[in-house]
């Protein structure tokens, strides 16, 4: 199953990856690492994580990182509304949808 970004995640998720790179050298690339292999997870069982707003909102925590895959199913995949910080600015990627 496939993915795409909403844009606004595409680019906050590029920009979360340029500062842990610009905190320790490597560490953009871990993260790069740990969400595509939560993504491929999310492709593989969609519906494991729950609902986090009404009807088909979900979240899906990363380990290493404070940072969240929101995204929905589509027909062909999902979409990646917002890639969020755990504990800043709740919900603020409503808007996205």
């Amino acid at each position: 199953m496939t993915y795409s970004f909403h844009p606004a995640a595409e680019a906050e998720f590029l920009e979360s990856v340029g500062y842990y790179e610009s905190q320790v050298s490597g560490l953009g690339r871990a993260l790069i690492e740990e969400f595509e292999a939560l993504a491929n997870l999310i492709g593989e069982s969609p519906k494991i994580w729950q609902v986090q707003l009404k009807p088909d909102i979900r979240r899906a925590q990363l380990h290493r990182f404070p940072l969240s895959i929101v995204y929905r199913e589509k027909p062909d995949g999902f979409q990646v509304l917002a890639v969020a910080h755990d504990r800043r600015r709740p919900q603020y990627w409503l808007g996205r949808l």
